[in-house]
């Protein structure tokens, strides 16, 4: 499931509210123990563009 989310969240990257909407809905269908995986890809992909949004449900997940 973590690679599905990985390719919706680049297709929708060039949205902030797509992103936001996107990456919410990833968070709740990734397992537990995938989320500092996926938080770690998350940064080193969008990081520079999403980093507020990032930052605030990464908070929130951990």
């Amino acid at each position: 499931m973590i690679e599905y989310v990985k390719t919706i969240l680049q297709k929708v990257s060039f949205s902030r509210y797509l992103f936001e909407r996107e990456l919410r809905k990833g968070l709740r269908l990734i397992l537990p123990t995938e989320v500092q995986e996926f938080k770690d890809w998350c940064y080193s992909m969008f990081g520079k563009v999403h980093e507020p949004v990032l930052n605030r449900y990464f908070q929130l997940a951990i």
